[in-house]
């Protein structure tokens, strides 16, 4: 794919922003849109937190902790520290000094009549971010989960307060039914010349981009091909919950079951050179290393990607 071409990105978590660092070194920013898991989101001591959002912004802006994936570097934590030193307060939800200004003026916009999308905007060019970021909406769609034993709880609960661990049962998107795909990610997914969907937990940070109401249409609908990364390799997720909820929902964990979650919405699959090949009717694959341990592996899943899906002809 000559490069000089718009592409949208479904993206969400620290697997997605490795493929996001990829295509920013190819891709013109200007023709490099994300489209971003809100699902994460959560109020927290009175601020606005998006933590897909912010693990993007701060990967593609060069600041982002680089053991961690997420969160700034070198960033300290007094204000928490003193949260729980003098009021006692449980800061189970770790945020640096650093991170909490952009949460400040996030809030600060957001209470100001400023939309997600407009203060996701603001925040990144701030940031020297040059591709664009946008909230997959601007209504508030909590992911809620709901485990056994520990009843129904936030993302946030579950993923962070309880590392993951409770077994799942299912997974909703609270208050779905009042959001709406916005105006610029509907523009950003007509102008794509291919849609990618980023190596992300398909049930935790894609499910919710797609349980916006009309984006499942939307994307079926484009003449743009929309082309799925296995979040999966050799029968294991590099890093986090996936292969266990894959588990945990009564599903083998394979590529093939992840491009199965897709089915409808991609018409091209990338899967590992180390999982075994499959074929889904109506659905192209290709086979290359989607395991990204330093720059060179991101850059070359994304350039493989990109030139294999120009080459599909009309």
């Amino acid at each position: 794919m000559a490069l000089e071409r718009n592409v949208a990105v479904l993206i969400g978590g620290v697997g997605g922003a490795k493929l996001a660092v990829g295509l920013a070194q190819i891709a013109p920013p200007e023709r490099l849109t994300f489209i971003v898991n809100t699902g994460d989101d959560f109020w927290h001591l009175g601020l606005k937190i998006c933590p897909d959002m912010d693990t993007l912004m701060y990967t593609l802006a060069g600041l982002v902790d680089p053991q961690r994936g997420w969160g700034i570097k070198d960033d300290s934590a007094i204000a928490l520290n003193s949260l729980e030193k003098n009021y006692q307060f449980e800061a189970w939800f770790r945020l640096g000094d650093q991170d909490l200004a952009t949460h400040l003026l996030r809030s600060h916009l957001l209470r100001g009549g400023h939309s997600l999308t407009a203060a996701a905007r603001f925040l990144s060019r701030r940031l020297g971010v040059k591709p664009t970021l946008l909230p997959m909406c601007d209504a508030e769609v909590p992911t809620m989960i709901d485990t056994v034993g520990c009843g129904e709880m936030s993302f946030q609960e579950y993923f962070v307060k309880h590392r993951w661990q409770p077994v799942v049962k299912s997974i909703r998107h609270q208050g779905c039914e009042r959001a709406a795909v916005s105006d610029a990610v509907r523009s950003a997914l007509h102008a794509a010349d291919a849609v990618l969907i980023a190596p992300s937990n398909p049930w935790l940070s894609l499910a919710p981009i797609l349980s916006v109401p009309g984006m499942k249409a939307l994307l079926s609908s484009l003449k743009a091909p929309v082309v799925a990364v296995t979040p999966i390799i050799a029968g294991a997720a590099v890093k986090g919950p996936t292969a266990k909820i894959m588990t945990e929902l009564g599903l083998a964990v394979t590529a093939e079951n992840v491009a199965g979650y897709y089915r409808g919405i991609i018409n091209g699959f990338v899967n590992d050179v180390r999982n075994d090949a499959f074929q889904l009717d109506a659905v192209r694959t290709a086979q290359f290393n989607t395991l990204m341990k330093n720059l060179d592996d991101k850059i070359a899943l994304a350039q493989s990607a990109l030139d294999w899906i120009g080459g599909w002809g009309p």
